[in-house]
């Protein structure tokens, strides 16, 4: 059965992140990599308290510890037939795609953080998670609201970001029509048009950097569209920032491609979870559900 690799977002860091991985020697040179490109070591990110939910910390470690999993797992493991990310993780996709090399992803989560961090201060704002609306029925809650459907996660799952006051309508607009909101630990309107400015600066830095083709296809967030050159690589990624992800359709896509095992990168479970809950033929699991990444292996050779 045909392979998917799927990277996660923000929201799951803690401060064991690198754990696991540290006992790889594959792992251990992509840390020492990445300590070289940022002149700092992540592995000390992790007793800085809640600086790891930052963004300008969080986005390139985010970038370290899935090309870190992921250099302990390729050799051992089939070659996916795509990769998909969801929110920074789609960067970290082109790590793992061979068309970044860690210098240049961390260099351009930083770049991609700074540039979020900069429009989100004239535009400030954040994220909820609202469940049991249609599409089309939270769409007028939103329009009513000055709100922003950011992620569509399902048929009636999604999150929706906007100014503070803009959220408080859509919480109260929302539950008096029967959905459940989820309050998320995000500062900022991230995929909405709030953060445009950010899209242009994020491009210019995609188009200086050495981001080359992608070796593995990538599912791009915003249409889910396989990404085969550096151009649309470059279209897709900055896109993103300020336009609604498609996850929904990012997961068909990949089970249209055949793509029927399923392996989540750390940190978290959510991707993993989700994809079990819209399709009943398929494998999904997590880094985070096994002890040891040899033990992720095994499980995705004997399956794939």
């Amino acid at each position: 059965m045909s392979f998917a690799v799927l990277c996660p977002g923000q929201g799951a860091q803690h401060p064991a992140l690198f754990d696991v991985v540290g006992r790889h020697e594959a792992s251990a040179h992509v840390l020492d990599d990445a300590r070289a490109a940022l002149g700092e070591d992540p592995r000390a990110w992790l007793g800085q308290g809640d600086a790891i939910y930052r963004n300008a910390v969080a986005q390139p470690l985010l970038c370290v510890l899935q090309l870190a999993q992921w250099a302990a797992l390729r050799d051992d493991v089939p070659r996916p037939n795509a990769l998909a990310g969801y929110s920074v993780g789609e960067l970290a996709c082109y790590g793992i795609a061979g068309a970044l090399d860690m210098g240049a992803l961390v260099s351009l989560a930083r770049a991609r953080a700074t540039a979020m961090d900069a429009a989100a201060t004239g535009n400030p704002g954040g994220l909820v998670a609202v469940r049991g609306l249609s599409r089309a029925s939270l769409q007028r809650v939103c329009e009513a609201a000055g709100a922003f459907i950011a992620i569509v996660v399902g048929d009636d799952a999604f999150v929706v970001g906007g100014s503070d006051a803009a959220l408080d309508r859509v919480r109260q607009r929302s539950q008096s029509a029967g959905a459940k909101i989820i309050e998320l630990n995000v500062g900022i309107a991230s995929h909405t048009p709030l953060l445009a400015e950010a899209s242009g600066e994020f491009r210019s830095a995609l188009e200086q950097s050495t981001l080359s083709v992608p070796r593995i296809p990538v599912i791009a967030g915003i249409d889910a569209a396989v990404v085969t050159s550096r151009d649309r690589a470059i279209a897709t990624l900055s896109a993103q920032i300020s336009r609604p992800i498609e996850w929904a359709q990012c997961l068909d896509a990949l089970h249209e491609r055949g793509c029927r095992v399923f392996i989540e990168l750390g940190p978290g479970r959510a991707l993993s979870r989700m994809v079990r809950e819209r399709f009943d033929d398929i494998e999904a699991r997590a880094v985070d559900d096994f002890g040891n990444l040899a033990a992720v292996a095994q499980w995705v050779k004997r399956r794939a």
